[in-house]
């Protein structure tokens, strides 16, 4: 049976092979690569923090980070034996785009950005609880659920991107406007359901991935939190904005 999870990153062509050895992944393993690669992204974040308070200007980082952290996702992708180099290399450049990002933010709303991580935080947790306490089941039903509103969320984000390069811009997406807020709130709840796929799918093959697979597990579970601090970082604004 093949299993399908939200991220993208967790989908079943990473593990369709079955590879036999003594060291397979464990749940200890996935956390402390987790926590490395978590302390990474602040450090990078706290970097492009630094420097701008001197001065400087940090645009570089926002773009030369995400191309960057573009370039580590696809070759992680295709060359999964490489993940040990590749998601620390997509760590550090995801830290330098977050931290441009919470830069820009903070000039305008300067308490947002640690309110939107202080909910990344919680949101994470509660799911976790919700996942371990077997609140939410996730069954096959729920999974192509949630993979589809990913799948759908992620192609109307790529249109209004395409549009807006020709000074085309849908309300919905970008205003303040109480559907836009709604539409914010469903993209969070959505980036909160993933979390369980993953969890779920984490659990389903521990101690029967190789090893490095858990750099893998990582580089999911880092994709799926950091768009939830980005989704949530801009359903405040849109908060503040309108009120």
């Amino acid at each position: 049976m093949r299993l399908y999870t939200s991220n993208p990153v967790f989908n079943s062509f990473f593990w369709r092979k079955k590879e036999y050895g003594t060291n397979k992944m464990t749940l200890f393993g996935v956390i402390v690569k987790t926590l490395f690669s978590l302390f990474l992204v602040s450090s990078s974040i706290w970097y492009v923090w630094t420097i701008s308070a001197k001065g400087k200007e940090v645009s570089w980082y926002l773009y030369g980070g995400m191309i960057v952290a573009v370039i580590a996702s696809v070759i992680t992708s295709y060359k999964q034996k490489w993940a040990p180099i590749t998601v620390p290399v997509y760590a550090i450049a995801k830290g330098y785009f977050l931290g441009a990002i919470t830069v820009f933010a903070s000039r305008r709303y300067p308490e947002l950005p640690l309110k939107a991580i202080f909910y990344t935080i919680v949101t994470f947790v509660v799911v976790l609880f919700l996942y371990k306490m077997r609140i939410i089941q996730v069954t096959k039903k729920f999974r192509s659920i949630i993979y589809s509103a990913i799948a759908t969320i992620f192609t109307i984000y790529f249109i209004g991107f395409i549009f807006r390069l020709f000074g085309v811009s849908f309300p919905f997406l970008y205003s303040s406007s109480w559907i836009s807020i709604a539409f914010s709130v469903i993209i969070i709840t959505v980036a909160s359901f993933s979390l369980l796929l993953d969890f779920d799918y984490i659990e389903r093959y521990l101690y029967k991935a190789p090893k490095y697979k858990e750099w893998v597990a990582t580089w999911g579970l880092l994709v799926t939190l950091i768009w939830m601090y980005l989704e949530i970082l801009r359903l405040l604004k849109k908060i503040t904005n309108r009120f």
